[in-house]
């Protein structure tokens, strides 16, 4: 199934090219600390210089490379949404998990946990999370992936329903499989798929929200840079400093849409009708 959802995924050339771009970008976030490059690094002789040679993407207020602050902004953003990300698919499939194998009481009460989570609107939850605690990496990490399981959790439910009386699942049963490993060796394997497309575009969301609230002054503290956090920086300067708007909400702007069209392209790989 996988080899075949791969030869279709690459018959989209936009979509190839997407991985190539997240790819890039991760590459350049990994990388990030071995640059030479000091995105704190203060020279206000060079305030607000637009893109040269010598600053290829400008320079802010303080006088800051902006190059320097994109590229140790990429390893921010990318590791809050991948991060992010990774608790809440761990949360999402568990109870999920849980729900669609038991059913019952379990049923019940993971479906009303899901309920009382999508009570609440998810960026005023996020904030109110962020705003009780210290802003930092952890703990945005924490809160976005607390807040956005429930799609993951109803995906891995409705699938666990559909193939947990399948015989593959009755054979483990027969032959003296406790629950654990059928759930987690036999059943999630054959549930995940929906779960992979829902991911991407759960990275896609968490690094949004993120600048979101690094734009809000709610984010990463500084002087730690993050995409969201230059922005912010640009909104007295906007008017003249066109670069501090430009370079970081392109960067944001790419980056979202490159993981939503992986997310598309492979959740159209995954249906057989798309032969």
């Amino acid at each position: 199934m996988w080899g075949q959802t791969w030869r279709r995924f690459r018959r989209s050339k936009l979509a190839t090219f997407a991985v190539i771009y997240v790819g890039i970008m991760a590459l350049i976030a990994i990388f990030a600390p071995m640059f030479s490059l000091d995105p704190d690094a203060i020279d206000l002789s060079n305030r607000l210089v637009p893109p040269n040679g010598t600053y290829p993407l400008g320079t802010d207020e303080l006088g800051r490379d902006i190059l320097a602050r994109m590229i140790h902004g990429a390893r921010v953003s990318l590791t809050i949404g991948l991060l992010a990300t990774l608790i809440s698919v761990v949360i999402g499939s568990t109870l999920g998990a849980i729900a669609g194998y038991y059913g019952r009481a379990a049923d019940w009460i993971v479906s009303r946990l899901i309920e009382v989570v999508l009570c609440f609107p998810f960026l005023f939850l996020v904030l109110g999370i962020v705003a009780l605690f210290r802003p930092s990496l952890t703990t945005i990490m924490i809160a976005l992936g607390l807040t956005s399981w429930t799609n993951e959790a109803r995906y891995v439910r409705g699938e666990f329903l559909r193939i947990r009386e399948a015989e593959f699942a009755q054979a483990a049963r027969a032959s003296g499989a406790r629950d654990a490993r059928i759930i987690f060796r036999h059943l999630l394997p054959n549930a995940i798929a929906p779960v992979i497309v829902s991911a991407s575009f759960g990275v896609a969301w968490a690094i949004l929200v993120e600048s979101s609230l690094s734009f809000l002054g709610l984010g990463v503290p500084l002087p730690t840079a993050s995409w969201g956090s230059i922005l912010s920086d640009a909104k007295s300067q906007i008017e003249y400093a066109w670069w501090l708007i430009l370079f970081p909400g392109l960067a944001i702007f790419t980056t979202v849409a490159a993981f939503n069209v992986i997310g598309e392209r492979f959740r159209d790989a995954l249906d057989p009708r798309s032969d």
